[in-house]
């Protein structure tokens, strides 16, 4: 019975036990105790207030007009003030070696340079050698202050689909920017504005190219003949004076020396025409060069190749002299800024004094002459070796002797 009565007794403990929840104890109970008893601390009002004020503040900042621009194609990343940008003109001091600021820079990525802030360099090419591309990308790349925003934009008979040439620029020139473009678009537009006649597309071109590549505003065009010394960024920032075109003279040639004055005359009497003079023509007037053209596309005649065809016919002009056509000099007439004598290219007969103050020199290395029926190239040997300066590095294995 003892132990009977001992068993029971040690049930309703052993219950009571297990009903118990288990106990914190020590830092831990004490902790939950204040998690539980003590309130979130609150702000003083003052600092609410601050606080919401400064988030208005902020908020009200972004409807101010920008002040500061950088912009995407500056590889310094500088900030230039909007203010001084708009109120000054558009006067243009070069970049230094490693780049620009203040102002300068500000004008220069904008209003001197395309509206992407490059240079951008245009050539024509009829019959390829990319031996005189090398030279004239080479050349106006080291006569630049700043060759990272030298854009060349290169026309030759094979187009993009020339990926070989193109290929082999790029190894010569891996972090210049390049490409390659097709001709067809550019002589088709020239062929229906010039109908019937048998235009000359290389003299052409140039008056062509803005119209279908609408993405070149501003532009250089240089010869693939040229060895260039001066520097680009200089060129390009010149005033045009709301002409879309700017041109040396070359005033060793005169307009009678390809027209009869009194033809002239007769013409300029009888016929009303935009592209004819309202004025008397100058008979000793200077013959535009166009081995380096400036154009701006967006003072650029629209009717400019309607008024060389106009002129050609009038004229009667064949062109199988091979001299050029007149026909463009008397649609230039008074419709283009004058560049600075130095950017007239001389023949490859000049003096050496003649041709060291001059930004652009005759390419006197081989080139290929291609047939105009179309039969083929030769090659024209080497006059001199200045070009040799200008080749870049690997020509010989890529280009070819």
């Amino acid at each position: 019975m003892a132990s009977s009565s001992s068993y029971l007794s040690s049930r309703p403990s052993a219950t009571y036990r297990r009903a118990q929840p288990p106990r914190a104890s020590g830092a831990a109970a004490a902790l939950h105790r204040d998690a539980s008893a003590d309130p979130a601390p609150t702000p003083l009002p003052l600092f609410r207030f601050v606080s919401f004020g400064l988030i208005v503040f902020l908020g009200i900042l972004q409807f101010l007009p920008a002040t500061h621009f950088r912009h995407p194609n500056d590889p310094h990343r500088n900030w230039f003030p909007i203010e001084s940008f708009v109120s000054e003109s558009s006067s243009f001091t070069p970049l230094g070696k490693y780049g620009a600021s203040g102002r300068e820079s500000a004008e220069l990525v904008t209003s001197n340079y395309g509206e992407d802030g490059m240079v951008h360099i245009v050539s024509w090419m009829e019959c390829l050698d990319l031996r005189l591309l090398a030279v004239l990308a080479n050349s106006t790349l080291t006569s630049s202050r700043n060759p990272d925003l030298m854009y060349f934009h290169f026309f030759i008979p094979g187009g993009s689909e020339d990926k070989l040439s193109f290929y082999k620029l790029k190894v010569l020139f891996p972090n210049s920017h390049l490409e390659i473009l097709g001709q067809e678009n550019i002589k088709e537009l020239i062929r229906n504005a010039m109908f019937p006649l048998k235009p000359n597309f290389e003299e052409l071109a140039p008056f062509g190219i803005p119209m279908v590549l609408q993405s070149l505003t501003k532009f250089i065009y240089f010869s693939t003949d040229l060895v260039v010394k001066g520097t680009a960024e200089e060129l390009i920032s010149l005033d045009l004076q709301n002409h879309g075109i700017a041109a040396a003279e070359d005033c060793s040639k005169r307009l009678t020396d390809y027209v009869n004055p009194e033809v002239l005359d007769a013409i300029q009497r009888s016929a009303s025409r935009p592209w004819v003079s309202d004025t008397p023509y100058e008979k000793n007037a200077c013959i535009p060069d166009l081995n380096v053209l400036l154009i701006d596309a967006r003072n650029l005649r629209q009717d400019f190749l309607q008024g060389v065809s106009w002129w050609t016919s009038v004229l009667n002009w064949n062109g199988s002299t091979g001299e050029s056509n007149p026909s463009l000099f008397l649609t230039l007439y008074h419709n283009y800024s004058k560049l600075s004598s130095s950017w007239l290219s001389v023949s490859n007969k000049a003096s050496p004094e003649s041709t060291a103050k001059k930004m652009v020199i005759p390419y006197d290395g081989p080139k290929k002459l291609c047939s105009a029926l179309g039969a083929g190239s030769t090659l024209q040997h080497e006059r001199g070796d200045l070009w040799k300066r200008y080749l870049p590095p690997l020509s010989s294995q890529m280009l070819g002797r």
